[in-house]
């Protein structure tokens, strides 16, 4: 995975008005901490940081942060968002080697159409939408996907079932259901009132059948008292 350069800016004083202060000129408060090194205050461009986390790989993103005349291997942790507008209002950066293994959270995405849950009225439900992986930083993927196309009503996806990308590993255990394929209750319901109607037109049909057999031998006794 190759780098992004980030430009940080040190020396941020600390405290909610200062803070307040840099998100109105579009600088968002931070954080850079790792490897023994003293947590230190920095802060970041709004649109650099959008621009730097908006490809394929997210907050996976390898950064190249630039502090000063320091340069860091570093991955953004930790992102505070308004809980309205959703911006974000702090970052924490994590300073990592290229050789050392570490834990990341990688999201789960389904792809393919799971026609034979579709064709019993089924739905997948997807049960576990982050992955923690452990990897070197530049093997951590963007993204795992998990394949539903062969799914039938009943089963599931486990993440023993995942493909993960070589270099990396998990330690979720095995059984931990990725996505389930059940009958919606909907579907549950509208088969059962199927089931009902069905039952109640057999039931008059059998009443239909006994009736006119019940008129067979009366109309005959009648003939015959006649004749």
């Amino acid at each position: 995975m190759a780098e992004v350069t980030l430009v940080a800016e040190p020396g941020r004083a600390t405290g909610s008005a200062e803070s307040r202060r840099l998100r109105a000129a579009g600088r968002i408060p931070a954080v850079v901490y790792g490897h023994g090194a003293d947590a230190r205050s920095v802060s970041v461009d709004g649109r650099d940081l959008r621009h730097a986390l908006s490809g394929g790989a997210g907050l996976n993103q390898l950064l190249s942060l630039h502090i000063g005349s320091e340069t860091h291997l570093a991955l953004a942790r930790a992102l505070q968002r308004h809980p309205v507008r959703h911006t974000v209002l702090h970052v924490d950066f994590q300073i990592v080697r290229r050789d050392e293994v570490i834990s990341a959270e990688v999201p789960l995405v389904l792809t393919g159409d799971a026609k034979a849950v579709e064709q019993e009225r089924g739905l997948v439900e997807q049960q576990l939408n982050f992955l923690t992986v452990k990897a070197t930083p530049d093997k951590i993927p963007g993204n795992i996907e998990v394949d539903i196309s062969g799914l039938t009503v009943g089963e599931g996806i486990r993440v023993g079932d995942l493909k993960l990308p070589a270099g990396v590993t998990t330690e979720v255990g095995p059984e931990e259901i990725v996505a389930l394929a059940a009958v919606t209750r909907a579907a549950v319901e509208e088969e059962a009132a199927e089931a009902e109607a069905a039952e109640g037109e057999a039931a008059a049909a059998e009443q239909g059948e006994a009736a006119s057999a019940g008129e067979g031998p009366q109309a005959e006794a009648s003939q015959s008292e006649e004749g």
